[in-house]
């Protein structure tokens, strides 16, 4: 197929790249505006206790999808006239909004009541709206309820907040996020092109093939939102990642035909072999990837799925621009691709000439780790685990107003909340009786009862009455019903969320039996945090397992090897460590200012898994572009030479592993250091987001890229390869059969790949003989 492909962008190479720009011209119409159908949300796990009691809430008791809160501020009280008066004109127009299925306010209800919707000092009063639209309409329409009501009037602060507005205010951020990562990203990576490439023109080559990416990626999305939610954070990373693969790839092909010209190979054998060596490399490595991140489909939350879509279809773009554009275009450019050479001169003055590749920098590093194997190794690895140390404290949290900057009203909002209010509704639980048929009051009232004994609750709203420690000390509130045979609780909480003292309240409320032994479901902040966390953990075990298994398979396929496998998936967790210990110390902890964010004390559960996915498989990424690399140079030395069944023929081995390892790392250490630097930069753009969390996805992707391609890559992989010698290609006999009938290598089926040493059999003899 590859073979085929060079042929084409020989034969009609214009056709290709005429055919490839009406394809960019179409997804652009359809996918640019896929913003306006994605959503803020995806955190919660829609089949949790939780997200049924939600359910049940919004559908029988009318507390709606999501909730709006306003706050009005009077420096002469929120009882004065000019503040009822302005309550009374929102009260009123949120009754009259289709959007709106339930409102209550400090200046609606009892005294006794207001004292909960009002500030310790007097001065601030709360609007509570529950709004209808689900996860996806509702902030939509907070968006516009607060475009017609928040107005600062007459010495009045009014302000927007509760979790609508955060997610409306989310998606917005978003979209100003994404204008000024790009803003960021292409120039740097442009600049980074044009000296890795050495001219303007090739490093043209791979931006085309990463806008031919982005907007396909972003198109899918769009077709993908008719049917399902689909996280507006997914662009994000089709932006990073597209620009980042599509450099990567186009960088490996335009490399390798440079090197096939270098040794005089004629332009279209250089550019079939090229393909059919570098091209089947990028598509192997395109497989790995979006199978690495493809696992996060099985998560139930909206959220991590939307990057999972994200992840293959940007994969998918990227790698196929690169196979196909990136031919053509070099064809049609001729000579010309490297005209504009900006860095020819300057090359000229400080490097006369070529230098043999004993004398290469990356040459002489891979014998000089070599040499001193062990303790580098060791040094690495100990310096990789401190790193990582501070993740054994993490803390999970769920977003809440805080991934905001501090500008943002329903930031301030959440502010006024927790500082000024005696009552944060945030803390509140929710307890719904779904089946409340034949259940009397004085069941109900035992219940609540029981439920406002648990340690720091404050008081239990139940429909009979309020109960204080047991004792009931007023009657029901608008905070609680009876609807269509069910009912429902608010327990009030002076827990601080995600707090130990939470989390053993959560264990004693489910502890206490329902009332009538019916079930009961809980729903609030602090329990769908914990069955989205659970939902995480329940399900890592098992996307561990098939990212694991993925990669062996086809590492195995690639290598021959079961022991390459192996060190891959152990060397691409160790280089995920120094991201995860950072993420906790950062902005969990508070360090370094939590980089201008908010820091709350927790980790968002969603974040170190969605990280694990993607690194591991951008991990997998330079692994294949080396080891494919290694392999060919290991086949070409092993050509020819007779089966190791000495001790001497077993030192010629090693030996010949050793040369293999520092070639292949002197012919892709340049590629592998550029790409990275790169994919850093598109990466490091997303810390110039505002929403805190993509701020902390960004230096976490940052840091796993720079530490795999320098010390993991450069470092820890010819350690370990040198101290493993030889048995780095075994295999048992069983699977080196499979290898012979299965097994993909580098080097494709061109003529010109007969020089490479045997094909798999040269392989498969040694892997035999060390059996």
């Amino acid at each position: 197929m590859l073979r085929r492909i060079a042929l084409l962008a020989i034969a009609a190479p214009r056709r290709v790249l005429g055919i490839a720009a009406v394809l960019v011209v179409a997804a652009a119409v359809f996918g640019i505006p896929v913003a306006k159908s994605l959503s803020a949300g995806g955190f919660q796990d829609p089949t949790s206790e939780s997200a049924q009691a939600s359910q049940l809430l919004a559908e029988k008791f009318d507390q709606g999808d999501m909730q709006m809160l306003i706050t009005i501020t009077s420096p002469d009280g929120f009882d004065s006239p000019t503040a009822r008066a302005a309550a009374t004109d929102i009260v009123e127009h949120f009754g009259q909004s289709p959007y709106v299925a339930n409102v209550t306010s400090a200046w609606t209800v009892p005294p006794a009541a207001a004292a909960d919707l009002t500030s310790r000092d007097g001065k601030t009063g709360l609007i509570v709206a529950g709004l209808t639209g689900g996860e996806n309409n509702a902030q939509k329409y907070a968006k516009t309820l607060a475009d017609e009501v928040v107005h600062d009037r007459d010495g009045l602060t009014i302000r927007a907040g509760g979790i609508a507005i955060v997610y409306a205010q989310i998606n917005t951020q978003s979209e100003r996020d994404l204008l000024l990562m790009e803003s960021i990203a292409i120039p740097l990576s442009f600049l980074v092109l044009v000296w890795v490439f050495g001219g303007l023109i090739a490093a043209a080559v791979p931006m085309a093939v990463g806008a031919f990416a982005i907007v396909g990626s972003m198109a899918v999305l769009r077709l993908i939102t008719f049917s399902t939610d689909v996280s507006i954070f997914a662009l994000n990373l089709s932006m990073a990642m597209g620009l980042a693969l599509a450099i990567d790839y186009t960088l490996l092909i335009i490399s390798r035909y440079r090197d096939e010209l270098a040794n005089g190979v004629p332009r279209d054998r250089a550019l079939t072999r090229t393909m059919t060596t570098a091209g089947r490399t990028v598509l192997f490595s395109a497989t790995t990837v979006a199978l690495s991140m493809g696992a996060m489909i099985l998560f139930p939350m909206y959220f991590l799925k939307s990057f999972a879509y994200a992840g293959i279809a940007t994969v998918t773009f990227a790698a196929g621009a690169a196979v196909i554009v990136t031919p053509a275009a070099i064809w049609l450019l001729g000579d010309r691709l490297e005209g504009l050479n900006v860095g020819r001169l300057f090359r000229r003055v400080i490097d006369p000439g070529p230098k043999p590749v004993e004398r290469q920098f990356w040459y002489r590093c891979a014998k000089l780790v070599m040499r001193r194997a062990v303790p580098i190794g060791l040094a690495v690895v100990v310096l990789l685990l401190a790193l990582g140390a501070p993740f054994l404290s993490v803390k999970w949290g769920f977003p809440d107003d805080r991934v905001l900057p501090t500008s943002a009203s329903s930031h301030q909002v959440g502010d006024q909340l927790r500082n000024d209010f005696a009552d944060d509704s945030a803390t509140n639980i929710n307890v719904v009786i779904p089946d409340a048929d034949g259940l009397t009051p004085a069941q109900i009232e035992r219940y609540a009862a029981d439920l406002s004994r648990t340690p720091d609750v404050s008081a239990v709203s139940a429909p009979t009455g309020t109960f204080v420690a047991g004792d009931r000390v007023g009657p029901p509130t608008a905070a609680t019903g009876v609807a269509e045979g069910s009912a429902f609780l608010t327990v009030g909480s002076s827990a601080p969320l995600f707090s130990e003292a939470s989390d053993a309240q959560l264990d004693r409320l489910h502890e206490i039996a329902g009332p009538g032994d019916r079930t009961v479901l809980v729903t609030g902040i602090a329990q769908i945090n914990r069955d989205s966390v659970e939902a995480i953990t329940t399900r890592l075990p098992w996307v561990l397992g098939l990212i694991a298994l993925i990669t062996f398979g086809l590492l195995f396929l690639l290598t021959g090897s079961v022991i390459l496998p192996l060190k891959a998936v152990v060397m691409n967790v160790l280089s995920l460590t120094a991201a995860f210990g950072a993420l906790v110390w950062i902005f969990q902890d508070g360090h370094f200012g939590a980089l201008g964010t908010t820091p709350t004390g927790t980790l968002v559960a969603n974040m170190p898994v969605l990280l694990f996915c993607i690194a591991f498989g951008l991990s997998m990424d330079y692994e294949v572009f080396l080891v494919a690399r290694i392999r060919e140079y290991w086949l070409t030395l092993r050509a020819g030479k007779p089966e190791i069944t000495g001790r001497q023929a077993i030192k010629d081995a090693h030996a010949d592993n050793d040369e293999a390892v520092a070639l292949g790392l002197a012919r892709t250490g340049r590629v592998i250091t550029a790409a990275a630097l790169v994919m850093s930069i598109s990466f490091a753009a997303l810390i110039a987001a505002e929403v805190s969390f993509m701020r902390m996805f960004g230096l976490g992707l940052t840091l796993a890229v720079l530490v795999d391609a320098t010390l993991v890559r450069m470092m820890l992989v010819p350690a370990f390869m040198h101290v493993v010698g030889g048995w780095n290609w075994w295999a048992p006999r069983p699977l080196v059969r499979l290898h012979q009938r299965i097994g993909i290598s580098e080097s494709g089926p061109d003529e010109d790949a007969d020089a490479a040493g045997g094909g798999a059999a040269g392989d498969n003899r040694v892997g035999q003989s060390m059996t």
